[in-house]
């Protein structure tokens, strides 16, 4: 009798995390947005009706529309790169790798150093005599500065994480295939087609997935680099959690938040599959 439940003890830590740590803030989340003085959906209907919220949609969209293309190109060259495996090729791998130990709040602060009207960037370009004084990169006048900073940043930061799924991928494909394609006289551009791109697609859907997901979530750069200059919808989040007091609001953008980041992981998991996986299950 006592083995029966052996099992079900041996889940119980997991399955109280689960409930403790997101099943209940969870619960609260939706609990709080749906709950309003103005009806089921009022929270929602005056965050449709703001002009914020549709700022904070369009510099979401704007960012993710230039991050995360760039961080694919450049982790797919560096990848390519790396897996000639010339020598010294780990030493450039740790190299690039080295942003993903860092901080949300590391990257901005490095990057504020170097883009400040006393960064290094200004030093160098007016040591130069290339500039006769300092250009200014943040603050409410210089917006569209402001944002091509947080996107390098944000490309510099988080390039690595889908650097290094699509190497693991590119390290997986059997070299077999590319033997080969090299005995049946493939170019190498016909290699990369026909071969390497259909069997990198998994990496590549995963690598965007993440990426995108997490680019939907941009709040630690954005908001020390240009606090609301530039809304965010995770900026706005807590700005009405923090600064307004009102979490029935903060709700209803996480789960705007939520829903968009389950729109864009159902797009990516239906259109972008592997045909050749499919055709294996």
């Amino acid at each position: 009798m006592r083995r029966k439940w052996i099992p079900f003890l041996l889940i119980l830590p997991a399955v109280l995390y689960l409930a403790v740590l997101m099943g209940y803030p969870l619960f609260e989340t939706f609990r709080l947005a749906f709950t309003s003085n103005e009806g089921f959906f009022g929270n929602f209907r005056r965050l449709m009706e703001s002009g914020e919220f549709w700022n904070a949609m369009k510099n979401t969209l704007l960012l993710t529309a230039v991050i995360v293309p760039a961080q694919l190109i450049l982790a797919l060259g560096l990848a390519f790169f790396v897996n000639w495996k010339f020598r010294g090729y780990t030493m450039i791998l740790y190299f690039i790798a080295i942003p993903l130990a860092l901080s949300d709040v590391t990257a901005a602060l490095m990057s504020y150093t170097i883009f400040s009207p006393n960064g290094y960037l200004n030093k160098v370009l007016m040591s130069l005599n290339l500039i006769e004084r300092p250009l200014y990169f943040f603050g409410y006048m210089f917006k569209a500065r402001e944002f091509w900073v947080i996107a390098l940043t944000e490309i510099w930061r988080a390039t690595p994480l889908v650097f290094i799924i699509i190497l693991a991928g590119l390290q997986s494909i059997n070299r077999e295939y590319l033997e080969a394609a090299d005995l049946f006289g493939f170019s190498r551009w016909k290699k990369f087609t026909k071969i390497i791109l259909p069997l990198l697609k998994p990496s590549i859907m995963s690598a965007l997935l993440l990426r995108t997901l997490f680019a939907f979530q941009i709040f630690g750069v954005v908001w020390l680099l240009a606090g609301r200059d530039i809304p965010v919808l995770a900026g706005e989040t807590y700005y009405w959690y923090t600064f307004m007091n009102d979490p029935k609001m903060a709700s209803a953008y996480a789960l705007v938040i939520a829903l968009v980041t389950i729109i864009v992981s159902w797009f990516y998991i239906t259109f972008l599959r592997a045909k050749h996986l499919e055709g294996a299950r």
